[in-house]
């Protein structure tokens, strides 16, 4: 079955750790069981030609459906667009590749070093 990606965009302070916990839900508002599932997310340019990072996935909940997904400090200090695109791809264990979420990561400077 084909789903249509959540959209939910993001500030990120360039130079900065950024986390974010994702729950994944079913159509009835259920929390999707991702025992046995991988979850990847990648940051990419508009024109998809840089990838800029691969999030960290942090297993919180499988059978919840809680992930975390974090970009280092390292990784966004080389975000130098103003603004980037990500998606977060669920595998489920039978190897269905889905698109969950996806949207803009805006850039904000951050001063203080």
């Amino acid at each position: 079955m084909a789903i249509t990606p959540g959209v939910y965009d993001m500030t990120v302070q360039r130079r900065s750790d950024h986390n974010v916990q994702l729950v994944f839900k079913d159509s009835n508002n259920s929390a999707i069981n991702l025992t046995g599932y991988t979850v990847e997310a990648q940051v990419w340019d508009n024109s998809r030609s840089n990838k800029y990072a691969d999030f960290g996935v942090t297993y919180t909940n499988r059978t919840a459906g809680t992930i975390d997904i974090a970009l280092t400090d390292v990784q966004t200090a080389t975000f130098t667009p103003d603004f980037l695109n990500y998606d977060v791809l669920l595998t489920n264990p039978s190897g269905l590749k889905e698109y969950y979420l996806e949207g803009k990561v805006f850039m904000s400077e951050g001063y203080t070093a």
